[in-house]
């Protein structure tokens, strides 16, 4: 137990340290340039909740973006004061559901192949996108580095002595600076910089939680808390976390984000699965993932959007695709039992398929789960004829 709970700094951690950022990146830049937001403010926020994270769970609890609200974002172009009254308002509502009991409730409700499920529609969209934008983003160069990439995974994943995310990162970075880094342009955007203070107003609250914390709490609820509670028990079954612990440190980041022109971020069941697919193994790793983007954004946010846009995507793409497998993995402990198989399996499809998809199948899972215990029940204690 004690060795669980220490925080490490070694290659494992630093490699795992890259395990989200194919999820990552792109929704922040997304974000970012739809709502105008200050690059420093995005990213020293970023890092200080990872950092603050990293240090209160121990282990990789990992902070992302939130993605429905950052899709409505960067789709309708939406205003930065919206943005943060949405934040605002989901970790008021995050926070209530937490204190109140409801989140436990709802994890004492919701079967465990209804959370695979969860966890494995969200596994095909990461894999959607790193196969179909990511990957293809640079044509030719784009796949030869992209397959150069995988090669390195599938001969080094899992490897402790060698871990496979570095050398990726180290191809990254060496095609980025050959072929997009603009030098001049680094020079003349370094400097340091503070976050920039926002008071959001309560119209930009109401509007916000209208438009973009509603759509969004069905994906917090299942992926966020309890498919990353349930993730938290599979890797680490010697760390007990309830699911109120969870839900309030996702409400507080957003109580606070706002107020320093941070973009509204939560936990999540894929964060988790790629900082342990590439070695992470405690909260070191999150820890040197938010002091990149922590020194990032204090001495380079001038040119955040030149920085975030150098990295070759193709690579991104692969290391979100490691991500995606690792999630989609987990439904492997439904196969035996055949019904739940199925269900999980539905309730990934229904997530991926329709509007509203993850609450869609949060409900119709648990719903037919439910049902078929009680079916079950009813036909273990009738009598043969």
């Amino acid at each position: 137990m004690k060795s669980a709970a220490a925080i490490r700094f070694d290659r494992n951690e630093l490699a795992g340290a890259f395990g989200d950022i194919g999820t990552d990146l792109p929704l922040l830049v997304g974000i970012a340039l739809a709502a105008q937001l200050d690059g420093t403010s995005v990213l020293v926020m970023f890092g200080v909740m990872q950092i603050l994270t990293g240090l209160a769970y121990r282990l990789p609890m990992p902070v992302q973006p939130l993605k429905a609200m950052a899709a409505i974002v960067i789709a309708q172009q939406t205003s930065a004061a919206t943005l943060y009254g949405a934040g605002l308002a989901i970790g008021v509502a995050m926070l209530i559901l937490a204190v109140t009991g409801l989140l436990d409730w709802l994890a004492r409700t919701v079967p465990k192949c209804v959370i695979r499920g969860i966890q494995f529609g969200l596994g095909l969209q990461l894999a959607t996108i790193a196969l179909a934008r990511y990957v293809q983003a640079d044509g030719l160069p784009g796949y030869i580095l992209a397959f150069l990439a995988f090669v390195v995974i599938v001969l080094l994943l899992g490897n402790r002595r060698f871990p496979a995310a570095l050398p990726v990162v180290v191809l990254g970075v060496l095609y980025a600076a050959v072929f997009q880094l603009d030098g001049a342009r680094l020079a003349q955007d370094f400097g340091f910089r503070l976050p920039a203070m926002h008071v959001p107003q309560l119209t930009d609250i109401l509007t916000g939680f209208v438009l973009l914390a509603v759509p969004q709490i069905p994906l917090s609820l299942g992926n966020s808390v309890l498919a990353t509670r349930q993730l938290t028990e599979d890797l680490f079954p010697e760390r007990r976390f309830t699911i109120r612990r969870i839900g309030i440190t996702y409400a507080l980041m957003n109580l606070v984000n706002p107020w320093f022109g941070g973009v509204p971020t939560c936990h999540g069941s894929g964060g988790m699965a790629g900082h342990y697919a590439f070695g992470g193994r405690t909260g070191g790793s999150v820890v040197l993932y938010g002091l990149m983007f922590l020194t990032t954004g204090l001495f380079f946010g001038a040119g955040f959007d030149h920085i975030a846009g150098v990295f070759p995507l193709p690579v991104l793409g692969v290391l979100l695709l490691v991500e995606a497998m690792a999630l989609i993995w987990l439904i492997r402990d439904t196969v035996a039992a055949g019904r739940d198989f199925s269900i999980a399996v539905l309730v990934g499809l229904l997530a991926v398929g329709l509007p509203y998809g993850y609450v869609v199948g949060l409900v119709v899972g648990t719903l037919l789960a439910r049902l078929g215990s009680r079916v079950n029940l009813v036909t273990r204690s009738t009598p043969a004829s």
